[in-house]
């Protein structure tokens, strides 16, 4: 059985969990809840340390969400060529990819402003603060103006990277502070009768210091 080191405030994290799923390999993996702040172990599986980390069966670690899903996706069409979330080729594989990763850079930027906002006013930069929230905004005008590509029949690798980054910017911010057009808020409320959604809703975890899993 494949082993997935994940945390359950990392998006990326979020976002394989939610590919395995949807792929019906989840049976396969077994997830475990780590600390990576904190888990010496997890670098010697991954020499930077990061969550989501798969482990295969033949030892072999993968990391990075975007390979993983690639690698579970690869799985799924093995045995049924016509499953799969990541579109073969031509311009639809093109417009999946593009929307994970706008998705994966909202995700990037929503964390290092969240981790930002916990340092002490001194040691902040109120520049690179400026930067990430403009490309969270932006990111979130960008969904609302390429709304009908992310389809809610046959989800692919974009829909649900989408969906998951703008979760985390609620998780991380839950007063608000980014305009998510009703719209887009329409159509997430629709998407998140998932199963694969409601089995990994993010939340803090049990860890002696919350704040660090901030991955």
């Amino acid at each position: 059985m494949m082993q997935l080191y994940y945390s359950p405030t990392s998006p990326f994290s979020r976002k394989v969990r939610v590919v395995s799923r949807e792929l019906a390999r989840d049976k396969q993996i077994n997830e475990i809840l780590i600390d990576p702040w904190t888990d010496a172990a997890l670098r010697t599986l991954n020499p930077l340390s990061k969550v989501p980390t798969l482990i295969l069966e033949d030892g072999m670690a993968v990391f990075e969400s975007a390979v993983i899903c690639d690698y579970l996706d690869q799985l799924a069409r093995s045995s049924n060529p016509k499953s799969g979330v990541i579109p073969n080729d031509g311009a639809e594989r093109l417009s999946a990819l593009k929307w994970q990763a706008l998705a994966d850079g909202m995700m990037a930027a929503t964390g290092r402003l969240f981790a930002d906002s916990k340092r002490a006013e001194t040691d902040r930069s109120e520049f690179v603060m400026e930067r990430q929230a403009y490309a969270i905004q932006s990111g979130i005008d960008a969904i609302l103006d390429g709304l009908a590509q992310l389809r809610t029949e046959e989800p692919h690798i974009g829909t649900w990277s989408v969906l998951i980054a703008l979760y985390y910017v609620d998780f991380r911010w839950p007063d608000r502070r980014f305009d998510i057009p009703v719209r887009v808020r329409d159509w997430m409320a629709i998407m998140s009768e998932r199963e694969s959604l409601a089995e990994t809703i993010f939340h803090l975890p049990h860890f002696d210091d919350d704040q660090k899993s901030i991955a």
